[in-house]
């Protein structure tokens, strides 16, 4: 059902001056919301209808068209596009947005999920309300947030990136900014960041760990390779690398943060090329020789 929107129904909402004589001026009371945010955009105004959409929320409307080329697009409802997206603009869906193809938008938000069978090239923000979906890569100019993260190939984000969920990432992980997830982080390959890594469950990945900032994780860190950090490495419990485990000048490497000392040989067992040099915390496991 289409939303009726009137003069006082509006005015309910504290819209500025120069927004609401605008829309008065071009009749667009008592008309259809979508249709409203749809004249806003064309004339160029498109954060007023952000405003609108911000302000009276989502619709069960669903639009469904092959290919989507837009200069600005903002849309209450489902978007469904069974090929490219090209928004070089702002894109902003009320509920979900489902791609057969690739996504490139200059900023990306949707209130629920965003789904592409492609890769997801974002500028200066990419958001979702639930989860980001991408068959290929994810890169962002800008920040990343959502719940959850999932990606077939990379992750490249020039900002910071920040999960309620988890992520799970088939191929590189590249943060310029802070990377924190709620639950846990797995990357098929390399995982690096260069503010602060900070994850509420594990983290995993089959290559190596590099961080310019601290590494903290609720659970265990395991990884393929080496486990490095400007600054501390923190585990909730286990601490595994195949490489070497190394902690910045002057910071300490600690495993078992979440776990009683009485359970570390079991549930904190640290184990690494080499035993680390700042090891405070954990048991340390040395490998066994042949």
């Amino acid at each position: 059902m289409d939303m009726e929107l009137t003069q006082n129904f509006l005015r309910g909402k504290n819209p500025c001056a120069m927004g609401y004589r605008w829309f008065v001026r071009n009749n667009l009371a008592g008309g259809d919301y979508q249709a409203a945010m749809d004249t806003q955009v064309a004339a160029g105004r498109v954060e007023d209808a952000r405003w609108l959409l911000q302000n009276f929320g989502a619709t069960n409307t669903v639009l469904e068209v092959e290919h989507l080329e837009a200069d600005n697009l903002v849309f209450a409802g489902t978007l469904i596009v069974h090929g490219d997206v090209r928004v070089p603009g702002q894109l902003l869906v009320g509920r979900s947005l489902r791609v057969g193809g690739g996504i490139r938008a200059g900023r990306l938000e949707a209130g629920e999920d965003i789904h592409s069978d492609g890769a997801i090239f974002a500028g200066e923000l990419l958001q979702a309300g639930g989860d980001i979906k991408a068959a290929w890569s994810v890169e962002v100019q800008g920040e990343l947030r959502a719940e959850e993260l999932r990606t077939g190939w990379e992750l490249r984000c020039n900002s910071h990136v920040s999960l309620k969920g988890g992520a799970h990432i088939g191929q590189d992980v590249e943060v310029q900014g802070d990377m924190r997830c709620g639950k846990g982080l797995r990357a098929g390959r390399s995982i690096a960041v260069q503010g602060l890594l900070e994850v509420g469950h594990g983290i995993a990945c089959n290559d190596r760990i590099d961080c310019g900032n601290h590494v903290q994780a609720g659970w265990g860190i395991k990884a393929l390779g080496d486990i490095r950090a400007a600054c501390s490495i923190r585990s909730g419990e286990t601490l595994q690398a195949d490489g070497e485990i190394a902690a910045g000048p002057g910071y300490g490497v600690f495993a078992g943060m979440n776990v009683q000392m009485d359970a570390w040989p079991d549930c904190a067992w640290v184990r690494a090329l080499r035993k680390p040099s700042g090891l405070v915390s954990g048991f340390w496991e040395a490998a066994v020789t042949p």
